[in-house]
């Protein structure tokens, strides 16, 4: 090959493409795989906690029913939904209108 500047080139030119790779990877890759974990981190939450509040309702009402209210299933399902009824209004109660900014019921 010849000598001086030219001789670099091919070098030169790989580190180029490789930087412009890079920049790429991080300005576009790198974030969406991050949101990609964040969706799918969130799935797997919401699924998981589904279950768990079906299990721990359906454990509560049996739990009621053969220890506090001697086989009557209808007084433990109104227990646990009046528990549920409550635990939503004060989350409701909570809550911030992200219009206006304020809090509470309006």
């Amino acid at each position: 090959m010849g000598a001086g500047p030219l001789k670099d080139l091919p070098v030169r030119g790989a580190d180029a493409v490789d930087a412009v790779i890079g920049v790429i990877r991080d300005k576009a890759v790198r974030p969406l795989t991050l949101a990609t974990r964040a969706i799918v981190f969130g799935i797997v939450v919401l699924a998981a906690s589904v279950v768990t509040t079906a299990l721990l309702s359906i454990t509560l009402i049996r739990l009621l029913t053969v220890y506090l209210f001697g086989g009557r299933v209808w007084i433990s399902d109104v227990v646990v939904g009046a528990l549920f009824v409550v635990v939503g209004l004060v989350l409701w109660s909570r809550r911030v209108d992200t219009a206006t900014g304020s809090e509470g019921a309006s």
